[in-house]
């Protein structure tokens, strides 16, 4: 049976991609386009959250939605 992973919001940008690249659609949403970024390897998503404004609880919960949806698949 597949262990299932949870989005904290002290990972990074660069860890959540490595779980699933899809997420991305999540974050661009609450406008984080910063994948790039070298600050994305090492910036927790609570930080990013704080740059941009963004609700880090609201944004890790629509991300853990998303991985759930797309482990169903």
């Amino acid at each position: 049976m597949k262990k299932k992973v949870k989005i904290k919001k002290t990972m990074s940008i660069d860890d959540v991609l490595k779980i699933d690249e899809n997420l991305a659609t999540v974050l661009m949403g609450f406008g984080l386009h910063c994948f790039g970024c070298p600050m994305s390897r090492m910036e927790s998503l609570e930080d990013a959250a704080m740059v941009h404004g963004v609700d880090v609880d609201l944004m890790v919960e629509k991300l853990n939605e998303a991985l759930s949806q797309s482990n169903k698949k």
